[in-house]
C-alpha cells in the first residue's frame, strides 16, 4: 500500500516538476520521516514549483509565506487584537498555523523572523503572549533558499538549520527535460491540473509505521559512528548533533520503505547521509582553505567507517 501510494504521488508531482525523481522520492522520504525540508539551489530551477506540487498532492492544508527584509515573527506565529465587540484579546492565525508551510526564500529575511521558526519547527507548537497553540497534524516545512552570497541573503544560524531534516539541492535540468517544462507550461500552469492523490490520515499511518521498520544494532551504530566521525575530524569544528543522529535514522527506515523492505539495511544509511549530514557541519577555516565541502568530508568518512558484516547484523 505504501510503495503503490508513494509511486502515485511521485507520478502527480511529476506533472508539474519534471525530471529528477530521486530527488522527488527524497522529499517523500523525508515527509515520510516527519522532518523538514531546506531546498538550496540558485533562483529559477524550480524549488517552489517542487513545494507547490507536494502541496497539491499530498492533500494537506497548507498556507505559502514569501520572506522580505521586512517580514515579521508575528507573520509567522501570529498575533494577539483586541476586538471591541467581544471587549477581549483574541489570537489570530500567522502562516505557521497549517499542516504544510510552504516558506519561499527563508534567507532573505532577518534572524529575528527566522528563529520564530524554531519552536514550529521543532515542538509543532506556538507560543504567543504566553499561551501556547498545537498546530494541526502532521505539520511539515519546506522551505527554499537562495546559496550563500547571492543579493539580499543572511545565513541561517546553525540551531535552525538542524532542525531541517535534509537539505537537497535541485541543480539544472538536462536537455531533454528543459524542452519538456517549456512544452509543459506552453498553455497553462501545470500546478493548476494536479490533485490530492492521498491525505492526511495517510500520511500519519505511514509516519507511525516506520516506527516498526526493523533497525539492528550492528546497523544502528554504523549510523552512530559516521556521526561521530564527524565530530573528531580535524577540519570539522562542529559535527553531526544527537538530532542530527536521529534524522539520519528516520531516514534510513524511510529509505528502507521505499524500497520495499520492513528493515534497514547500511545501504539505507548511505544512500541518505549526505542529504541529512552536510548542511549540519561546520567546517574549520582550513578546510576552506583548501578548497573542501562538507559533502567532500562526509564521503571520505563514509570510506574510513566500514559498514557491518551480513552476518553480524
Amino acid at each position: 500500500m505504501i510503495v503503490e501510494q508513494s509511486k502515485q504521488i511521485i507520478e502527480e508531482v511529476g506533472k508539474a516538476f519534471i525530471g529528477k525523481t530521486d530527488l522527488v522520492e527524497k522529499v517523500l522520504m523525508t515527509i515520510y520521516a516527519g522532518g523538514h525540508v531546506l531546498l538550496e539551489d540558485c533562483p529559477g530551477v524550480g524549488k517552489t514549483t517542487l513545494a507547490m506540487a507536494f502541496s497539491k498532492a499530498l492533500g494537506l492544508q497548507n498556507k505559502r509565506i514569501q520572506f522580505t527584509p521586512d517580514t515579521l515573527p508575528s507573520d509567522i506565529t501570529g498575533f494577539t487584537m483586541y476586538n471591541r465587540e467581544s471587549n477581549r484579546f483574541e489570537y489570530r492565525d500567522g502562516a505557521a498555523n497549517c499542516q504544510l508551510l510552504l516558506a519561499d526564500e527563508i534567507n532573505r529575511t532577518s534572524p529575528k523572523t527566522q528563529s520564530a521558526l524554531l519552536e514550529v519547527m521543532e515542538e509543532h507548537t506556538i507560543t504567543v503572549d504566553g499561551k501556547t497553540h498545537a498546530l494541526p497534524t502532521p505539520f511539515l516545512c519546506i522551505a527554499t533558499q537562495n546559496p550563500l552570497g547571492s543579493a539580499g541573503t543572511q545565513p541561517l544560524p546553525e540551531s535552525q538549520l538542524d532542525r531541517f531534516m535534509v537539505c537537497l539541492s535541485i541543480g539544472y535540468p538536462t536537455l531533454e527535460n528543459q524542452m519538456k517544462i517549456l512544452n509543459a507550461q506552453r498553455y497553462s500552469n501545470p500546478l493548476l491540473d494536479l490533485h490530492p492523490v492521498t491525505d492526511a490520515g495517510n500520511i500519519i499511518e505511514v509516519q507511525n509505521y516506520l516506527a516498526s521498520v526493523r533497525l539492528a544494532d550492528p546497523v544502528l551504530k554504523y549510523a552512530i559512528r559516521l556521526c561521530e566521525a564527524t565530530r573528531v575530524h580535524p577540519l570539522v569544528e562542529l559535527g553531526i548533533s544527537p538530532r542530527g543522529v536521529a534524522a539520519l535514522v528516520k531516514m534510513a527506515r524511510a529509505n528502507a520503505v521505499l524500497r520495499e523492505r520492513n528493515y534497514v539495511v547500511p545501504e539505507d544509511v548511505q544512500n541518505v547521509f549526505l542529504d541529512v549530514c552536510a548542511h549540519r557541519l561546520v567546517l574549520r577555516p582550513q578546510a576552506r582553505v583548501e578548497g573542501l565541502t562538507a559533502r567532500e568530508v562526509l564521503e571520505e568518512t563514509l570510506t574510513k567507517v566500514r559498514p557491518p558484516r551480513p552476518e553480524d547484523r
